[in-house]
């Protein structure tokens, strides 16, 4: 008799850790990481403290899963700049599309990763030295080949993607200072689509493509 044990616990090994990184995300973006702990994420998630470090043995493992996860989605979305075949503005236009679709859908994941950024990257500097560096520089002789070829304008790429990140990032890590303003609980869809519009046509302008 074929034995399914192993099939059946994986599925449920996967809905328990993505209850437990459910609430790990919030709590992370709500208090940091030296304000949250592991046994408030296990009461959110409806388990015992014990039974969530059987999944994630440490506050520093529960933490790192979390950055990862919303480093790989990030860097999915950054590495669709990697490819000189394609047209500038359609890249352009899709990537920062892709960013604002990430703060809309992830605004907790972004704000984590915000807090660690901007609490000089003690604990997760390492893997993204690691793993944005490599991906930056890939995008970068991107632009440069563009800029060979005279298909875009002479810019400095790099700080053009520091301006993208940071003009797409602030609908997450700034959304409630953004509803504040905006007189809403929280920005909108047509707040993003506002946002992307505009963003758009500022980086094709820096890029001299604001014709297209």
């Amino acid at each position: 008799m074929k034995d399914t044990t192993g099939a059946r616990r994986l599925p449920n090994r996967n809905q328990v850790e993505a209850a437990i990184l459910g609430e790990a995300v919030r709590l992370f973006a709500e208090c940091g990481f030296e304000g949250t702990s592991v046994a408030t994420v296990a009461e959110r998630a409806g388990m015992s403290k014990q039974n969530l470090m059987y999944y994630f043995p440490s506050k520093q493992a529960l933490y790192q899963r979390v950055l990862d996860t919303v480093l790989d989605d990030w860097l999915e979305r950054m590495a669709s700049l990697a490819d000189a075949r394609k047209d500038p503005g359609e890249v352009l236009r899709a990537y920062i599309r892709a960013k604002l679709a990430f703060s809309r859908e992830q605004p907790l994941a972004s704000r984590v990763y915000a807090l660690e950024v901007i609490g000089g990257a003690t604990l997760y500097g390492e893997q993204i030295r690691r793993r944005v560096v490599p991906l930056l520089r890939a995008d970068i002789a991107v632009f440069e080949h563009w800029i060979d070829e005279g298909q875009i304008a002479p810019v400095n790429a790099t700080h053009l993607l520091f301006a993208i990140w940071a003009m797409t990032q602030s609908y997450a890590d700034a959304a409630a200072q953004m509803a504040l303003v905006l007189g809403r609980d929280a920005p909108v869809q047509q707040d993003f689509e506002a946002a992307e519009q505009l963003i758009t046509t500022m980086v094709l302008a820096a890029v001299g493509l604001n014709n297209q």
